[in-house]
């Protein structure tokens, strides 16, 4: 066993008759490089990058050859290889570095890494596509096309083409046409780099996106000369796609989070699309964000980066900021011609005066707006939240109700449904109901969900059709004929032509997130549906307290994300939060978390390093921040039901990650029966 030398490559692989491998097992005290024997009919696969099985603690796990070495460094007898699966060297040298990278940054091992950058085999697809034919013919250089409505647009693309690695903050124009809109964009800049022979990666938050900038790519380049990686393809077809870009034949990329890791040759650019959308941070160990894996890939490889969007998060501000990024933004007339009119209306409602539209929860000024655009098209209408009415408060003093057995949520599923708990079940009778806070015993719904609210629009504008658009039915795209879409943030779809208007409902339920990001993650879900409203369309936001003048809603109505972004940066700077500071999460019982921190004391944390907790963490965030149960002849383990927080400046990042993947390795090493949880930069800060 040792550190992974680098020896002769001219060396013939007999006279390497030593394999140093990557063996995957999750326990961190593990997490390091192995050697074995290659036995004399296996020297001519087991090269680097091959798949192999190995004999490992009375077992055989598979692993991978990161390295062949003429003389073993370990002083005993060496094991031999038990076979080689495949001789295809799936993990190359960049894509081994990359996976090392994310580990230590995240304070995870190299298997947890490892199984998300390279997909599990498939014997037929490896034997199918040594029929398919060699790598496609270089292409021109595309016109600028979308980027001529940014001034530094073509600058930037002309140094793509250069070979350069320009890094950008690209904050996209809302209400496009399809051939200016940002999948037509960013195929344009991928066209660029391929026009240079160098490869890209392309990453979007979900499937639909996925369709959008496939569609987008073939108009472009044609079939055949791009890949699709998603977690909807099936494992052959995957397994194909990928061996297609190991191979060398096709240098352009798309898909989801596990694209980041696609073994693409000559990288010349890495693209991402709407950083802030939680789809991009992995919810499997090490919790990784798909930007970070981005810009770790684009400084290692001196490709340019383009982190694109409606809005921008604070991750992407600090770049800014820092002169790591620089802003490509439109001139401020072209910005005020794109984007839609938006007006706020309150959440007062009076039933005399609004007439329909207070049986349907909107305001009279939403509801006017609605009625003219029906005219002559659909009207997008995004509610915060799915389901029927998904939370109940005292109709009295407005205090949320909770369950009288484990303090959840009470909520009605359906129309008649009664009111039970969303956590455990229980019925609540609305008679027997009594608020804690005023005692009075009426109900009233805090937040109407997208079935109910589908109900109460229906009846308010008679005869035209309403679609809905979420979880279990997500629609990809509607037509350009007057009707109502009921969509939740993330499900709106694109309408043929766009929206004549966009309705932003319960605004207070977007900005009242149990999250530390709630300002900057509702105007980020308001920016995405009102960018789908035709060119100066209205918008209209729907119950915001008129009362405060709030940051978020003056951010919405100016069509200005960045100044968001930048007064909220100053303030987490002020207040000492991330990620002016970067921050551990680590999660478990109270007991194992005291145990933790006391061997981080011993080990030694960065200087100026701040320990916050233990402290209980509630119900909510408990589920989002605990992992699901492995299957165990084991006893139940202690509920993780506390957390610690750790922060440190930002220079000292990797020396925490260093102590914290020491922490791991030792509580591993001892068996400890208690599990804690480490997330470095968790997404949600409860």
């Amino acid at each position: 066993m040792g550190d992974d030398d680098t020896n002769d490559t001219t060396q013939r692989p007999a006279d390497r008759p030593v394999a140093a491998v990557v063996v995957e097992t999750p326990l961190a005290h593990l997490d390091r490089v192995f050697e074995y024997d290659v036995p004399d009919d296996l020297r001519a696969d087991a090269q680097p990058g091959a798949r192999v099985r190995v004999p490992f603690a009375g077992r055989e796990l598979d692993g991978y050859v990161v390295e062949r070495r003429a003389h073993p460094e370990h002083d005993g007898r060496l094991t031999p290889l038990r076979r080689v699966v495949s001789a295809e060297a799936v993990l190359t040298p960049e894509v081994l570095a990359l996976c090392r990278a994310v580990a230590d940054r995240y304070a995870g091992t190299m298997s947890d890494v490892l199984r998300l950058a390279v997909p599990r085999r498939h014997a037929t697809a490896e034997r199918n596509l040594a029929l398919e034919a060699p790598p496609c013919e270089p292409v021109a250089g595309p016109s600028p096309g979308p980027w001529k409505a940014y001034p530094a647009g073509p600058a930037w693309l002309r140094r793509v083409a250069s070979g350069e690695g320009p890094a950008a903050a690209w904050s996209a124009l809302p209400g496009r046409r399809p051939d200016e809109d940002w999948p037509a964009a960013l195929a344009v800049a991928a066209a660029t780099a391929l026009s240079a022979g160098r490869g890209s990666v392309l990453v979007v938050p979900d499937h639909r996106d996925v369709d959008r900038l496939d569609a987008a790519l073939t108009q472009l380049l044609g079939k055949g000369r791009h890949a699709r990686l998603t977690a909807d393809q099936g494992p052959q077809a995957r397994y194909t796609a990928w061996l297609k870009v190991l191979r060398g034949h096709v240098r352009v990329v798309i898909g989801t989070r596990a694209a980041a890791f696609a073994p693409v040759h000559d990288l010349g650019l890495v693209a991402w699309w709407d950083d802030g959308d939680d789809l991009l941070a992995e919810p499997r160990a090490p919790y990784h964000h798909t930007g970070v894996v981005l810009e770790l890939r684009a400084a290692a490889t001196g490709a340019a980066v383009l982190a694109g969007g409606f809005g921008r998060s604070l991750r992407l501000q600090v770049g800014v900021e820092d002169g790591t990024l620089v802003p490509v933004e439109a001139d401020a007339a072209t910005l005020r011609a794109a984007v839609p009119r938006v007006t706020v209306a309150g959440e007062g409602l009076d039933e005399e005066r609004d007439g329909p539209a207070a049986r349907a929860h909107l305001p009279s000024r939403a509801w006017r707006v609605a009625k003219d655009a029906l005219v002559d098209g659909p009207v997008l209408v995004q509610v915060p939240r799915r389901g029927y009415l998904p939370s109940l408060s005292c109709a009295e003093c407005r205090t949320p109700v909770r369950c009288t057995r484990c303090q959840g949520p009470v909520s009605v599923s359906g129309s008649g449904a009664a009111p039970s708990c969303r956590w455990c079940g229980l019925g609540v009778t609305p008679g027997a109901f009594a608020c804690a806070s005023c005692g009075s015993r009426r109900l009233r719904s805090s937040v109407t969900g997208a079935r109910r609210t589908a109900e109460e629009i229906g009846r308010a504008f008679p005869g035209t059709p309403v679609l809905t658009s979420g979880s279990g039915e997500v629609l990809a795209q509607v037509g350009g004929e007057p009707a109502l879409v009921i969509a939740t943030p993330g499900a709106e779809p694109i309408a043929e032509g766009g929206y004549t208007a966009v309705l932003l409902l319960d605004a207070w339920a977007s900005l009242d997130l149990p999250v530390l990001d709630a300002p900057l993650e509702a105007v980020r879900r308001w920016l995405a549906a009102a960018a789908l409203a035709r060119s100066g369309r209205a918008a209209v936001l729907c119950g915001a307290p008129e009362a405060v003048a709030l940051p978020a809603v003056e951010a919405l109505v100016r069509w200005d994300p960045a100044w968001l972004a930048e007064r909220e940066l100053a303030e987490r700077a002020e207040l000492g939060l991330p990620p002016a500071l970067r921050v551990a999460q680590l999660t478990g019982s109270r007991r194992a978390l005291e145990g933790a921190l006391a061997q981080l004391e011993q080990q030694g944390l960065p200087p100026g390093a701040q320990v916050l907790g233990p402290v209980p963490v509630s119900p909510a965030a408990h589920r989002a921040v605990t992992p699901p149960p492995r299957e165990t002849d084991a006893p139940a383990r202690t509920p993780a039901d506390h957390h610690v927080l750790v922060r440190v400046p930002p220079v000292a990042t990797l020396e925490l990650t260093r102590a914290l993947i020491a922490l791991k390795a030792v509580r591993s090493a001892r068996k400890e029966a208690e599990v804690v949880t480490v997330r470095v930069d968790p997404l949600e800060m409860f």
